[in-house]
């Protein structure tokens, strides 16, 4: 692998990482520095490169699973053998795995009904734009019409109410460009959680959904797992990995701090970039 191949798994990686759990969607981050500049395709091919998008994306999985480490321990009843100090205090309220199932079940179920639409007919840059705009004024209609005082502050004092709709709210995410981060927290935000409660419930949900989505990924693009294409892969998971946890451990320290107006701004802008680039 030379040198300026190296550097473009490195920039995948690096987008995907940066990305893939702000509020400001991969997938529009993925158009305009992989398919208007750095074209994977090109030298990958095309299956080569839609699976290399999947191995990075376990990267960033990985990363939620390291920053969150206690709380899957606790969700999966393995405290007894890997020990470790509990996510919540003893005693006191805990998110179970029932609510987290209970979130996922909404954008799942749809997800498997209209799978073969989203990918035949929405997963285009004219559509991704569309998606970019109307997440941004989620957001901010989010931080201007939430409830003054968040009712739930912590992720385990979230009720099983708030993980139903939560889950409603993540099908927009389905539509390219939307941000599944963008929507759950907007949508915890509206139904009374704090930004922090929001976003630890967004990244926990996120990783049996990216985690189910990419093993189905990879087990349709196997065949064009190439040999020589490893050293790319593996360059590029482990840049995601690094900044998705660079990202993660920036990012939930922040947002009680600084909401989702930013991020939005930020999206508008994002958009306006995409539309100069392809259609101006």
């Amino acid at each position: 692998m030379d040198f300026i191949t190296f550097l473009k798994a490195v920039i995948l990686g690096l987008v995907e990482g940066l990305t893939e759990f702000a509020p400001v969607s991969s997938t529009g981050h993925m158009i305009i520095v992989d398919d208007a500049w750095l074209q994977s395709e090109q030298f990958l091919g095309k299956y080569v490169a839609n699976t290399f998008k999947v191995v990075i994306q376990l990267g960033s999985i990985l990363a939620v699973l390291v920053v969150f480490r206690q709380r899957f321990i606790d969700l999966l009843g393995l405290r007894r053998w890997v020990g470790g100090k509990p996510s919540a205090a003893e005693g006191g309220p805990r998110l179970k795995l029932t609510q987290v199932i209970v979130g996922l079940l909404p954008a799942g179920v749809l997800g498997v009904l209209t799978e073969d639409y989203i990918d035949n007919y929405l997963f285009q840059t004219s559509t991704v734009l569309i998606g970019l705009v109307l997440g941004a004024l989620l957001m901010l209609a989010a931080d201007r019409f939430r409830p003054k005082q968040a009712a739930t502050e912590t992720v385990d004092k979230i009720t099983y109410r708030q993980a139903l709709l939560v889950g409603f709210v993540q099908c927009l995410s389905l539509w390219p460009g939307f941000s599944r981060s963008g929507a759950t927290i907007s949508g915890g935000v509206l139904l009374g959680m704090s930004h922090r409660a929001a976003a630890d419930f967004t990244f926990i949900m996120a990783v049996p959904i990216m985690a189910g989505a990419s093993f189905i990924s990879l087990v349709k693009n196997l065949e064009y797992f190439a040999a020589e294409a490893i050293p790319f892969f593996v360059v590029g998971f482990i840049s995601a990995f690094v900044f998705a946890l660079i990202t993660i451990r920036f990012f939930l320290k922040m947002i009680d701090r600084v909401k989702l107006v930013p991020f939005a701004i930020y999206r508008i802008v994002l958009a306006a970039v995409i539309y100069l680039v392809y259609f101006a």
